[in-house]
């Protein structure tokens, strides 16, 4: 996982999410959201991990 892969995948969900709301599609706006969660998820996943990386490193 990456910081990158996270926020792209947050970026996917906020447009899906934008598409669901232009076309008043609930399913595509709840999905929108899903995935902006997952990419937040994986971000601070990824940032938590470099972290840990930089104390065992000191």
């Amino acid at each position: 996982m990456s910081k990158a892969k996270g926020k792209a995948k947050q970026v996917k969900g906020k447009v899906k999410e934008t598409a669901g709301n232009a076309m008043d599609d609930k399913r595509m706006q709840a999905e929108g959201r899903a995935e902006q969660a997952r990419g937040e998820a994986e971000e601070m996943v990824s940032k938590a991990t470099d972290r840990m990386k930089d104390k065992r490193k000191s």
